[in-house]
């Protein structure tokens, strides 16, 4: 676990080769840029190869969510996050009248809470994901090298790269491999692994556009479900905006791409040369599809590899962000010898059937959006009009009223289970977004989560576990923190740490699952809850019999 063995975090084996690496990841855009960062931050010895030979300067994601914000904040990008987006309006779907089929309310956030959805301009993500991996001197980025041969070995994974400039070749070798190398995946096709295609695909053209006075376009999220021309409009970072446009059937493919076609379709929204500059302007083909394995032996996928999705819900990338974060401390404590190989089984269980719901959400409302028969949509127009409710009408909270994590499948997760081999409860949820104060203080102790695994527990900590069993959690790196009121005075404990529950959200979370502790993964998201001795310290024991004390010559 992170910062256990940094004596054996230098190479893979005695006598390894300058080529040799504890991961190799294949791929450097922001998925890929994530895991690699979260590697090398806690210590390992990680190689990226990347076929393009500098950063693509142009947008294509336009937005993340409260779930990616949080944990590129966690990864150190905290700072950086209020410049390089703004929280995103609502949501909404509106026909060809203007008349609106669908609004989604979205939470701006506040001091405590990311926004439910922040628009960004990706090249100042890429940018900062880029500068926080070059302080990291156990990251290596080989650009312009494109992976040709992969073979999987007994102990170690051979990759073949070829200079995209000179043609010359090199063989990396590494632990693991990820591929986080886009729809057209060389590592998929090297594993083996086919898509699920669920026959929903479209061409749109994207406009990216600076506005000479950005306030005479103001900020919107709105999908334009009109038959004529189904077209976005949304914003796209600060004093940036984007409108996509899908191409109807019978229009040449080749004019549609053109420029003249472009200005001609911005013209929709009285966008014009004379009010703006188009920064980019290109033809895309989405698809909703899904990897049928995401792990073979050592070899993995994440991201678009793993998964593609249209649009329409802005999470493409939020489903990538989430990957790497589900991949890397699981490849921390395998890779520091805490954690057998069969950890990295439970990752395809937990994120593939998410990544499957969110891909069906993202094709219903795309379906939704995308009909271009005008008796169809005049059809589907009254359908949405009479099951309108206030909760889709109006104005909602989406982000953060639930704690449960959308698709996660309780077999094959590594939580906490009962002896039946049921879930045990609150498995499957995310702790939620809480403001966590140093006692005393009121300065914010954010960094408590995210980082390790971490025990919260309400009150006097030592009635809630076993004798033993806390000192057992620190040899692992498992952070042991009491949550008391705002406003309490700090307990002194050699074992526990105190943090103050300012606004009395945590507690609030725990009393609904009817709980007093709470032990929490790396990424957020609940292992298991315990309600007194007997059953926090059952959870405890299960994690204490996954994950092993760190030894040196784990590797």
């Amino acid at each position: 676990m992170n910062g256990a063995l940094p004596s054996t975090r230098t190479g893979m084996e005695s006598g390894g080769s300058a080529d040799d690496c504890h991961v190799l990841v294949v791929g450097y855009g922001p998925v890929g840029q994530f895991l690699s960062l979260l590697l090398a931050r806690r210590g390992w010895r990680v190689t990226v190869t990347e076929r393009q030979p500098h950063p693509y300067p142009l947008p294509r994601a336009v937005a993340f969510d409260a779930q990616a914000a949080r944990v590129l904040a966690a990864a150190g990008l905290r700072a950086e996050l209020g410049a390089i987006g703004e929280p995103s309006p609502d949501y909404m779907v509106v026909n060809g009248t203007g008349r609106t089929l669908l609004r989604i309310g979205l939470s701006p956030g506040d001091e405590h809470r990311w926004p439910d959805s922040t628009s960004m301009y990706q090249p100042r993500l890429e940018a900062a994901l880029t500068e926080h991996g070059e302080r990291c001197a156990s990251l290596r980025v080989l650009r312009g090298q494109e992976a040709l041969r992969l073979v999987a070995r007994a102990s170690h994974v051979e990759v073949g790269l070829r200079d995209t400039g000179s043609g010359a070749g090199r063989t990396v070798r590494a632990r693991w491999v990820v591929g986080c190398d886009g729809a057209g995946s060389f590592v998929r096709t090297a594993m083996g692994a086919s898509l699920t295609d669920y026959g929903f695909s479209h061409d749109w053209m994207a406009c990216d556009v600076v506005p000479h006075h950005p306030e005479e376009f103001p900020a919107c999220n709105v999908q334009y479900a009109d038959p004529a021309r189904p077209r976005v409009a949304v914003s796209a970072g600060p004093g940036r905006r984007r409108w996509e446009f899908m191409r109807l059937a019978g229009e040449s493919a080749e004019e549609f791409a053109g420029v003249a076609k472009a200005w001609d379709l911005l013209s929709l929204f009285g966008v014009t040369p004379a009010n703006a500059t188009l920064v980019r302007h290109a033809v895309y083909t989405f698809a909703a599809r899904v990897a049928n394995r995401w792990r073979r032996g050592r070899v993995l996928l994440a991201g678009d590899a793993a998964h593609q999705m249209p649009p329409f819900a802005g999470q493409g990338m939020c489903s990538g962000i989430g990957d790497a974060a589900n991949l890397a401390w699981k490849l921390d404590l395998i890779l520091a010898g805490c954690a057998d190989e069969n950890l990295m089984d439970s990752y395809e269980a937990e994120r593939a059937p998410q990544a499957r719901q969110t891909v069906e959400m993202s094709t219903q409302l795309g379906r939704i959006i995308c009909v271009t028969d005008p008796a169809a949509a005049a059809e589907r127009d009254r359908a949405l009009l009479a099951r309108a409710t206030p909760a889709t009408s109006g104005k909602s909270t989406s982000g953060h009223g639930t704690d449960a994590v959308p698709g996660q499948a309780m077999d094959g997760r590594f939580a906490h289970h009962l002896s039946d081999g049921a879930p045990g409860r609150g498995t499957g949820r995310r702790v939620p977004e809480v403001r966590l104060g140093a006692v005393g203080s009121p300065e914010p102790r954010m960094e408590i989560l995210g980082q390790d695994f971490v025990l919260l527990a309400l009150g006097v900590p030592e009635a809630l576990l076993e004798a033993g069993l806390a000192e057992r959690l620190r040899d692992r790196s498992v952070r042991l923190v009491q949550v008391l009121p705002a406003g309490a005075a700090p307990t002194v404990s050699k074992e526990w740490e105190s943090v103050a529950d300012a606004g009395g959200f945590l507690r609030a979370w725990l009393d609904g699952m009817g709980a007093r502790a709470a032990l929490i993964r790396p990424d957020f998201q609940v292992f298991g809850v315990g309600s007194d001795r007997a059953e926090t310290s059952e959870v405890v024991r299960e994690l204490l019999e996954r994950v092993r004390v760190p030894h040196a010559g784990a590797l």
